[in-house]
């Protein structure tokens, strides 16, 4: 039976995170709120519900769609995206099952190369990377994939890398006795067991190359308007902002992935802790 104490902590801890949830979601809301807002009405009040006076309807909706070329905007996000996560899911599960299985000096230090490339941040490498997306002829939709490809080896080969060593190297070589070749144990068995872990990798990833402006916005510009990119073209000139087609925006990018999130947080648990069991 719990003390009084113990209730008194968990009655605080919930508050404390209810709170908090609140100040995460709060944003979220005002966005929300303010893309049924007219534009000149936003930023005079911004945390004021729509009444009858600024209340627009669905007018930035219709206004900002025509003005990004939204749906453009939203295929090329949603291939880029795609086939991004595929690829970084594939190359680095293969990779981290290699340099785990293959003992040597060289991949060992191999990996600790990808460990130390989650460390860099972004803005040491991006004028350089730029320059020579450029003179390989990376800056366009197929090439940019390659280029996520490599910013997000670093944390999927370490993720994927705890997982294979958890898993009994005996099963591996019971199916190669039978008859298969690494690629096909691979393939047959090590794939399908590494699901959980690569469900992670593939959330975590979704949501940042489905958000992220600056890559796109320096590689592959205004030819090929990733969502995050032709909404910041909503801004004019003189520093002339339509916010209120801004709002609706944000909005319509923002509700994709949250439904994706909700629809897989359950597998986020499930794969981090998966690791920790041993087969």
């Amino acid at each position: 039976m719990e003390t009084n104490t113990t209730k008194l902590k968990n009655g605080i801890v919930t508050i404390f995170l209810s709170v908090l949830s609140l100040a995460f979601l709060a944003p979220i809301l005002i966005v929300f709120m303010n893309s049924f807002k007219g534009k000149f009405y936003i930023s005079d009040a911004p945390f004021r519900f729509p009444d009858s006076t600024t209340f627009a309807g669905m007018k930035n909706y219709v206004s900002g769609i025509a003005k990004t070329n939204f749906m453009s905007a939203f295929g090329m996000s949603l291939f880029i995206t795609v086939c991004s996560v595929a690829v970084i899911i594939l190359f680095t599960s293969m990779t981290a099952w290699y340099i785990t299985r293959v003992k040597s000096k060289f991949n060992n230090a191999l990996y600790y190369v990808f460990v130390f490339s989650m460390i860099v941040p972004f803005q040491m490498v991006m004028f350089t990377m730029t320059k020579v997306a450029n003179t390989l002829n990376l800056d366009n939709p197929f090439g940019i994939i390659l280029i996520y490809l490599g910013f997000g080896a670093g944390l999927s080969v370490f993720m994927f890398s705890g997982f294979v060593k958890s898993i009994p190297i005996e099963i591996e070589e019971a199916v190669m006795m039978d008859g298969c070749n690494p690629v096909q144990a691979f393939f047959k068995v090590v794939l399908p067991i590494l699901k959980p872990t690569a469900i992670t990798i593939s959330i975590l990833n979704v949501m940042w190359v489905w958000n992220d402006y600056l890559l796109p916005a320096l590689v592959i510009g205004n030819e090929y308007k990733t969502i995050p990119v032709a909404i910041q073209y909503l801004k004019g000139g003189f520093g002339s902002i339509d916010m209120g087609a801004m709002m609706a925006m944000l909005v319509l990018a923002i509700v994709p992935i949250v439904i994706f999130y909700l629809t897989s947080q359950k597998h986020i648990i499930e794969g981090v802790v998966a690791g920790a069991v041993k087969g």
